[in-house]
C-alpha cells in the first residue's frame, strides 16, 4: 500500500468515526442543529412577504441562500475552528508524529465537514420543503445543480477555513473572524436581493464565495422566472463555476504551504505552553 493510499484509507475511516461521534452526541449536535432552527424560524417570519415586483414569498426565496450561507460557514468556520482547537490540544501535534498522520488528518477532516454540511443542509431543507410553496426541485438537473454547487462551495471555502486555522492560535482569536462574516452576510444577497444594493457594494459582494454560493443554490431552487431579480437577470452558473473555481484553486495552492509551516512549528513545548495559557484564562 503506498503513503497517499494509506494516508486516504485512515482519513476516510476518521472521518467516518467523527460524523458518527458528532451524530449521537447531545452538545455537538445541538450546535449544528439549533443555528438551522433559528434560520427556519426566521424564514417562516418572512413568509407573508413577497420579492419584489412578484408575488414569490420572500422567506422561500431566502431559503436557498441560507442553504448556501451554511456551505460557507462549515466550509470556512467549522475547519478552521477544528483546525485552532485540534492544534491546541495536541491532536495535530499526535497526527504529525504518526507515519502518513498529516495526510489522514486532512482527509478526516473534508470527510467530516462535508458530512455534517450534507446534514445542516438537510436540517434545514426538509422542513423548508413543507413549509414554502413554489421551489422548484422536482427535476434531476435541479438536484445536480444543488450537489455541483455545494461540492464546488466546499472545495473553495476549506482551505480558506485552513488557512485562517493556521494563523489563530486560540479559539477565543476566532472571533474576529465573524465581524467580516456578517458583513458579507449583509452584502450578498441572502436575506434580501443585492439587485437593491449600491453599485460599489455589489461589485465587493461578487469578489467572495458568499454570494455565489447563494446565487448557486437559488438557481437550483427557485423558479426561473425569479432571475429577473438577480444581477443581469441570469443565473450565471458559468460565473459562478468560474469564481468558485479560482478561490478553490488559490486555497490548494496557499493552504498547503500555510499548513506545512504550521506544522514544522508544532512541539510537545509548544502545545504545553498553549495548555498553560489557556488553564490561566479558565482561572
Amino acid at each position: 500500500m503506498t503513503p497517499l493510499s494509506a494516508g486516504l484509507r485512515a482519513g476516510l475511516a476518521r472521518g467516518a468515526i467523527e460524523c458518527r461521534q458528532t451524530l449521537t452526541n447531545s452538545q455537538d449536535l445541538m450546535g449544528y442543529v439549533f443555528p438551522s432552527l433559528v434560520f427556519l424560524v426566521v424564514m417562516y417570519l418572512m413568509r407573508d412577504r413577497t420579492v419584489e415586483g412578484t408575488d414569490f414569498s420572500m422567506g422561500a426565496m431566502v431559503l436557498p441562500s441560507v442553504l448556501g450561507m451554511t456551505v460557507m460557514f462549515a466550509g470556512l468556520m467549522t475547519v478552521a475552528q477544528l483546525l485552532i482547537v485540534e492544534r491546541e490540544d495536541g491532536t495535530l501535534l499526535r497526527a504529525k508524529a504518526v507515519p502518513n498522520g498529516m495526510q489522514g488528518y486532512l482527509v478526516g477532516k473534508i470527510v467530516t465537514v462535508s458530512g455534517m454540511t450534507v446534514v445542516s443542509m438537510l436540517i434545514i431543507l426538509v422542513p423548508g420543503l413543507f413549509m414554502f410553496d413554489g421551489l422548484a426541485l422536482g427535476s434531476v438537473g435541479a438536484w445536480a445543480t444543488l450537489a455541483w454547487v455545494m461540492v464546488v462551495g466546499l472545495a473553495a471555502t476549506m482551505p480558506l477555513g485552513a488557512i485562517i486555522g493556521s494563523l489563530f492560535s486560540s479559539p477565543r482569536q476566532i472571533g474576529l473572524v465573524m465581524f467580516p462574516m456578517m458583513g458579507l452576510i449583509g452584502i450578498s444577497g441572502i436575506f434580501y436581493p443585492i439587485g437593491d444594493m449600491p453599485d460599489w457594494l455589489q461589485w465587493i459582494a461578487q469578489v467572495f464565495p458568499m454570494y455565489w454560493l447563494g446565487l448557486g443554490m437559488r438557481s437550483a431552487m427557485l423558479p426561473e422566472a425569479l432571475a429577473a431579480v438577480e444581477i443581469g437577470a441570469s443565473w450565471r452558473h458559468l460565473e459562478t463555476l468560474g469564481v468558485l473555481g479560482v478561490w478553490a484553486v488559490v486555497g490548494v495552492i496557499v493552504a498547503p504551504m500555510v499548513l506545512r509551516r504550521m506544522a514544522r512549528r508544532e512541539s510537545g513545548s509548544s502545545v504545553q505552553a498553549r495548555k498553560l495559557k489557556a488553564m490561566q484564562r479558565v482561572n
